[in-house]
């Protein structure tokens, strides 16, 4: 794969762990927290934290748009928790500035608070297209911290994953991926090589 760069929206929030797991793979990483830093930019993640200062912060700063027209164009972009929330296109009992570009319906803190927060093992089968040999068939430890859960998702959209085979916890709309935990604090690389090769696949496409 030919270098791409990435954007980590980093205006709040677990940003720095997924700058560091991109930049363990080869990739450039770039944070990005003014409406200049989005330039020339292969794809995005949007990281966790707290999801209404995170949607506050983005229009502040005038990336909202920016963010919105990304997606739009078919540019990868990635929801983790936080950032899970910020993408979808509804959230159940709140109003709080959203893209919308993902057509699914969120609920914050399904999971309960921080205390209640866990990892666990979730069977993610689409890992196995980027996995090595011996990765093929294994797990993901998915790191749960006030995690949302996804409540429904419209047409097009694939589920990826699901807790314990009932609650949705990572999907895909095309250029779209969305996952309500923690890949970035796990020494499992493997949904950051799926994410690029979703920008590889773009680029193809383009």
């Amino acid at each position: 794969m030919r270098t791409v760069t990435v954007g980590v929206l980093a205006l709040q929030g677990a940003f720095i762990e997924h700058v560091k797991m991109l930049r363990s793979l080869g990739v450039g990483a770039v944070e990005v927290r003014l409406p200049q830093e989005m330039e020339g930019l292969s794809g995005l993640i949007i990281p966790g934290g707290e999801s209404t200062t995170v949607g506050k912060l983005a229009t502040t700063y005038g990336l909202v748009e920016l963010l919105k027209e990304m997606g739009n164009q078919g540019k990868a972009i990635w929801g983790t928790c936080a950032g899970l929330i910020f993408l979808a296109r509804r959230v159940e009992g709140i109003e709080q500035p959203l893209l919308g570009l993902m057509d699914v319906t969120v609920r914050r803190n399904a999971f309960g608070r921080q205390v209640d927060s866990f990892e666990t093992e979730l069977p993610i089968p689409a890992l196995d297209a980027v996995s090595k040999p011996k990765e093929q068939g294994l797990p993901f430890p998915a790191v749960f911290i006030r995690a949302p859960s996804i409540e429904s998702v419209g047409e097009g959209v694939e589920v990826l994953s699901r807790l314990d085979g009932e609650t949705i916890v990572a999907a895909r709309q095309g250029n779209l991926l969305a996952t309500a935990f923690h890949p970035e604090l796990t020494n499992d690389t493997r949904l950051h090589r799926y994410f690029l090769a979703m920008i590889e696949e773009g680029e193809r496409a383009s």
